[in-house]
């Protein structure tokens, strides 16, 4: 059993009665031993009725294991039902990859929300994970918010896999659809320079409409500024209210230009702040977006 199939067990041991952790036992190894296809499909289906929607029982250390497993993996939101799909999905015999892929493009196919989230959420943990990513972008599309964020958020599939114009496309649209950008995984290390142009333009977009834009926003535009996104962050600290300010004040910190680092020197409390390590951009989500933890 692998270490991922270890730890779901574990937590459902706790979470789960022992019929309904008997019955889910049973359809994996039926799954596993190759009963008929009807079998896994039924049974995926069938999971909240007999396991029901709660959520996990996890402590610090279940989610530290989590980590320890596949780096990213953040199962701290996750209910019964997903971790039991889980276990299902990862049930399926996968030697036949061309087999393996039709089963998870049927489930995929037919799979209504519930079903869907759980199926993003497990992604990381799947085998043949590269298989994925053509799955994974056609989610990144979806008008279900539910769905958009068990890709987008807490899930290190993206960062890991997809190429950078199907990442750049989920953290443009996570920003247009009011997201916490600090939940993707892997935003600081995927940032490159198109995805800060393109979150620029949207900015400008905004501002042309009269509106406001995330202060996070700024997050993966600081180390790729050009002269005119150094202009826009002179626009945001002169104008913007605190938290706008502070983003602005982090971007300018991560640049490599002399003109954001003078800049910045004109808002000394800020720098001084960031110089001495008290605002950082975790320090600045944790405060803003103290409801996500």
């Amino acid at each position: 059993m692998s270490k991922v199939n270890k730890l779901l067990h574990h937590w459902l041991l706790k979470s789960v009665s022992d019929k309904a952790f008997a019955w889910l036992e049973q359809k994996q190894t039926q799954i596993a031993s190759g009963a008929p296809e009807r079998v896994f499909f039924t049974a995926f289906s069938a999971v909240p009725r007999y396991l029901g929607k709660e959520d996990l029982q996890l402590t610090f250390q279940d989610l530290e294991a989590a980590q320890d497993v596949i780096p990213g993996w953040y199962p701290g939101h996750w209910s019964v039902d997903q971790a039991g799909r889980t276990l299902l999905l990862l049930a399926l015999p996968h030697d036949d990859t061309e087999g393996y892929v039709r089963s998870l493009d049927q489930v995929f196919s037919t799979a209504d929300m519930g079903e869907l989230v759980a199926l993003y959420q497990s992604l990381p943990l799947l085998p043949h994970p590269e298989l994925h990513r053509h799955r994974t972008a056609e989610g990144i599309r979806s008008n279900m918010s539910n769905v958009f964020q068990a890709i987008a958020l807490r899930n290190p599939y993206p960062a890991n896999y997809l190429d950078n114009a199907a990442w750049n496309q989920m953290v443009l649209k996570a920003v247009f659809v009011g997201s916490p950008l600090h939940l993707i995984w892997g935003l600081d290390q995927r940032a490159n320079p198109e995805l800060a142009r393109m979150l620029a333009d949207y900015a400008h977009e905004r501002w042309a409409a009269k509106r406001s834009v995330t202060p996070e926003l700024w997050r993966p535009v600081g180390r790729f500024a050009d002269g005119t996104i150094i202009t826009d962050l002179e626009k945001v600290l002169a104008d913007g209210d605190i938290d706008e300010q502070k983003a602005a004040a982090l971007a300018c910190a991560e640049s490599p230009l002399p003109q954001a680092q003078e800049l910045l020197s004109r808002y000394p409390d800020l720098q001084s702040s960031i110089q001495q390590g008290n605002l950082t951009w975790s320090s600045f989500s944790r405060e803003r977006f103290s409801v996500y933890k």
